[in-house]
């Protein structure tokens, strides 16, 4: 009796182990299916440390948002460079910044507006609206709408396009629908959004790309090439 119990004991650990395993393969090599969407981006902050944006470029990458601001004064130490090599290895660039909600919209679109050039071609601006890491306060829709709406109206006329507003599943749940009407880039990790009225849609949070050192916010877009010429291309 002990045998068969040690017995199945291991054939029990064994099937955990062979779960566990595909689990994590499924996690670190899932990505959404190339035929519906072949536009293939990341993006990054100075967490990512130092990339080779050319072998990044190389790896089946379109495109990179890359983060400028966070708040009223802060500046990414990296976004300068990043840009740059980005640009200069061929991708499709814009820029981001995390909205905090502890400081005035107005205040926030000044500090993205003198960081980010508005004379070379970009994808349009993104607002980032996440929980994660902001101020503890959470605003209402009615708060969040007016500070963003302060934001976005300074940032859209500098920048000649309609700005991406992008919301984690958690900010989605709570401010999708009541807060500026915009483009959507949404995260839902290794499923596909339940909706899709979406430009862009952040899949992984762990993947990996040749030229980066360890892990990266891996995207699609919604639509071919010619949907990221669009979005690239300068408002007449």
């Amino acid at each position: 009796m002990k045998k068969r119990i040690v017995l199945w004991s291991l054939v029990g650990l064994a099937l955990v182990c062979v779960v566990v395993v595909g689990a994590l393969t499924y996690f670190h090599t899932y990505s959404p299916d190339r035929g519906r969407y072949p536009v293939r981006g990341i993006d990054v902050s100075h967490h990512q440390g130092r990339i080779d944006w050319r072998r990044v470029a190389a790896d089946d990458v379109a495109f990179a948002i890359i983060k400028a601001t966070e708040g009223g004064d802060h500046v990414d130490r990296a976004f300068a460079l990043n840009l740059r090599e980005a640009r200069a290895a061929g991708l499709a660039v814009g820029a981001y910044h995390f909205f905090t909600f502890c400081r005035p919209g107005a205040d926030q679109a000044k500090n993205f507006i003198s960081v980010v050039p508005n004379d070379q071609p970009l994808l349009p601006p993104v607002v980032d609206i996440e929980f994660g890491g902001n101020c503890p306060q959470r605003p209402s829709p009615e708060q969040l709408n007016a500070e963003l709406q302060a934001f976005l109206g300074p940032v859209e006329a500098a920048f000649g396009k309609t700005a991406i507003v992008y919301l984690t599943d958690e900010a989605e749940a709570t401010y999708a629908g009541q807060i500026a009407a915009r483009p959507l880039w949404l995260r839902s990790l290794l499923m596909e959004p339940d909706r899709h009225d979406w430009v862009y849609w952040q899949y992984h949070n762990k993947g990996r790309v040749d030229g980066i050192v360890g892990d990266v916010d891996l995207n699609v877009l919604q639509g071919g090439p010619e949907k990221l010429a669009a979005l690239l291309a300068s408002t007449p």
